[in-house]
Parts: C-alpha cells; structure tokens; sequence
C-alpha cells in the first residue's frame, strides 16, 4: 500500500482505524499471539505515525481497537456467517489472507455495530480491499459483504419506496 496514492479510506478517522485493522488481523492470522499485545504494538508504535509510507495519523485508536478485539472474540461466529456467504471454492480457509481479514473485520461490524450503516461498513472495506488488491477481490468483498448485510439486516439496504 505504501507510495503513490493516498487511499480514500485513509480520508476519516474511522477508515484509518479500519485499515490498521486489517492489517493487524492479517498480522494475527499469519503469526497468532496475543490480541491486546498487537493491539499495543499498533497503538504505539503505528496509529499517529506514518510508518513505512503508510499514513495512520487520524486513525481512531479505540475503534480500532474494538474491531480487532472484537474480531478475536467473535471469531467463530464470524467465520459461520462468512462461510455461509461464500461458495464452496473460496472457503474463508482459503482465501488470501488479507482478503480474510477484510471480511472478518466487516463482518464484525456488521454483526456487533448496529449504529454502523451498513452501507457505510459495506463501503469502508470495499475501499479497504482496493487498498490491497485489484477489482476482482473488491468485487468479492462487495458481493459477500452485501449478502451479509441482507442477511443480519434485513430491509436496511433495501431502496427507498417512492410515492
């Protein structure tokens, strides 16, 4: 992600916050440790700063926080209703692992984060997996992403009726 352009989702505290979440859930799938020690490390040594030419000045660190925590958590659950989402060939234990814990964290807030629209959630980790990866992958994000949302929030992303 570093060099060149600034991803949008870096635009608001919250998106900040998203991204450096990802990243840490990543972290946490390739080389599980404690939770709240990552969480530490990032806190310190990352949101505020710009590391490696990835920005995380505005990054909220208690959003952040209650995404990874949660996600942790949460982890079966999460992955069940994933899983129900996606077909046979891109079980959650199959995908990159990157694209993994952009569903996980937006799936966490979609399940536990009712005063999170979930177009809004929709909308953050589709701009969170461009960050990453090409249209394919945040096609797939959207498209699982959307079920979901259809699934625990029934009517929420349904069209307005006009009169």
């Amino acid at each position: 992600m570093s060099g060149g352009v600034k991803p949008a989702i870096l635009s608001s505290r919250r998106g900040s916050a998203r991204l450096a979440a990802v990243q840490a859930l990543y972290q946490l799938d390739l080389a599980p440790t404690a939770v709240e020690g990552v969480i530490d490390e990032f806190v310190a040594e990352r949101l505020g700063k710009e590391v490696d030419g990835d920005m995380y000045r505005q990054a909220d660190p208690h959003w952040f926080a209650e995404v990874v925590r949660g996600c942790s958590q949460k982890a079966a659950d999460i992955d069940r209703e994933l899983a129900a989402m996606l077909t046979r060939d891109q079980a959650i234990k199959r995908l990159e692992p990157l694209l993994r814990a952009t569903l996980r964290a937006a799936a966490f807030e979609l399940m536990a984060r009712p005063d999170v629209p979930a177009r809004v959630a929709i909308d953050e980790y589709i701009e969170v997996a461009r960050a990453f990866f090409g249209p394919s992958e945040s096609a797939l994000v959207n498209g699982v992403l959307d079920k979901l949302a259809r699934k625990l929030r029934p009517g929420e992303l349904e069209p307005a009726k006009s009169e």
